[in-house]
């Protein structure tokens, strides 16, 4: 355990977090999604359901400012204006962290899939939900002074 970090982020999930650079992508999906075949580096996070493994990866994720959607999240295709409540407790949990809500991107099928495929790594979860799948592009950190890239 570590102060101030979330214990849902294990050694394997903060060290990509960590290794990722400005611009790579991240995916957060289901129990249902086929992660290990799409996956880069697999990242297991069994138990526990997406919007609680993405309320932790943002509390240390900056996203990406530079695009006009740095989050997407999947659908169910035959209802895509229709969000299930899944879909609702990962967007009020992304606007937490984003300007305002046109940042999110919604897409399904092959076009999420080929996008997931890319990703730097697919942290796959327990949850139950179908179509709970999420995407995040990462930001950058602003030195807060120019003291801090200063090594001691």
């Amino acid at each position: 355990m570590l102060i101030g970090l979330d214990p849902v982020l294990g050694p394997e999930l903060l060290a990509a977090l960590r290794a990722m650079g400005h611009g790579d992508e991240i995916a957060i999906v289901d129990g249902n999604y086929p992660a290990a075949a799409h996956a880069q580096r697999l990242i297991r996070a069994d138990g526990l359901p997406v919007p609680r493994v993405l309320a932790a990866v943002l509390s240390v994720l900056p996203l990406d400012g530079d695009v006009s959607h740095p989050a997407s999240r999947s659908c169910d295709p035959t209802r895509p204006d229709c969000p299930d409540p899944v879909h609702r407790a990962m967007d009020d949990i992304l606007q937490t962290a984003l300007r305002h809500p046109a940042q999110i991107a919604v897409t399904h099928g092959a076009a999420f899939y080929d996008r997931v495929k890319h990703c730097y790594a697919v942290v796959a979860t327990s949850e139950p939900a179908l179509f709970a799948n999420v995407i995040l592009r990462k930001g950058v950190v602003e030195p807060q002074s120019s003291h801090e890239t200063t090594p001691r």
